[in-house]
């Protein structure tokens, strides 16, 4: 028998071969800009903890991801960048895990089929950011180590009820594989099938932090069935461009974009504005380069 979530999913897979389609923008700066407090957070000690928002403030989270909806968004992403345990342990909640990619899952989904119709059906995808320790970078992590830690985190998102696993922010082309394999653990599990998702990070000297290419990154994953490959974060869509015409010319995968809106400055602020990040954007678009589009760190 097949899941609604499956046929989402399949729906997802067929809209993408008829039409571009539009990801949310970013999570931490529209939290930003509700001025939470402390207690918001669940205590001093938690504050910057945004995703244990979906325990203490789901009505926040949920506002967020409505808003990106009701501006035209196809797909949302759970507010899971950060819920691996080994990163939710640098605030004491590795313990909370599964309630907290469960219930970021539930809150992106309700969201979704808020907005849902017929003609325009809305997507969750399920983030899953790189964690805090890069196995060529940083060290201090092994293969084994890491890919529990992503298979942990994607129990929660499947029983959430997401539509795909989007694997973002990518600096390490080893961490990626491990994340490859919790998630097929995971869904294996789950006795479920959902698409996966890869978008990298190219960093202004012309790499991934692990010092793979963009060619080298995908020559890694072409071997597998991927939903889309892109880049997402860094330095803004500008720089961006040459990768994007690299992977629009050689990936056999649809291709994403989700940008951040420039370098932040010393006061942490981005200073591209919409019409800046549009206007490389709609050049990429113009030029049939992109299957997906949105934004990330200071686009809202």
């Amino acid at each position: 028998m097949i899941s609604p979530v499956q046929t989402r999913s399949q729906q997802l897979i067929d809209l993408l071969k008829t039409r571009i389609l539009v990801i949310d923008g970013a999570m931490g700066t529209a939290i930003q800009d509700r001025n939470l407090t402390a207690e918001d957070f669940g205590g001093a000690e938690l504050e910057g903890c945004n995703e244990n928002l979906v325990i203490t403030r789901p009505d926040v989270i949920q506002s967020i991801h409505e808003a990106y909806l009701a501006a035209g968004c196809d797909i949302v992403e759970t507010n899971t960048f950060g819920s691996t345990p080994m990163v939710l342990d640098e605030f004491g909640l590795g313990k909370n895990h599964h309630a907290i990619n469960v219930a970021a899952a539930k809150i992106a989904r309700a969201a979704a089929e808020k907005f849902s119709t017929p003609d325009k059906p809305r997507f969750v995808a399920g983030s899953i950011g790189p964690t805090t320790k890069a196995m060529s970078v940083t060290g201090g992590v092994t293969f084994e180590e890491l890919t529990e830690q992503f298979r942990l985190q994607v129990r929660g998102l499947i029983e959430g009820g997401v539509d795909y696993l989007l694997i973002e922010t990518c600096q390490d082309t080893r961490n990626i594989k491990a994340c490859f394999v919790g998630c097929e653990i995971a869904m294996r599990e789950a006795g479920v099938q959902l698409p996966l998702a890869l978008s990298v990070t190219i960093e202004a000297m012309g790499t991934m932090l692990g010092g793979q290419s963009i060619e080298s990154l995908l020559a890694s994953v072409a071997h597998k069935n991927l939903l889309y490959l892109g880049l997402n974060c860094a330095t803004g869509p500008e720089f961006m461009t040459d990768f994007i015409r690299s992977l629009a010319e050689s990936s056999p995968f649809p291709v994403s974009c989700v940008p951040n809106a420039g370098l932040p400055d010393e006061n942490g602020c981005y200073l591209e504005t919409p019409t800046m990040v549009s206007g490389v954007l709609s050049r990429f678009l113009e030029r049939g380069w992109l299957n997906v589009v949105g934004g990330c760190c200071g686009t809202h």
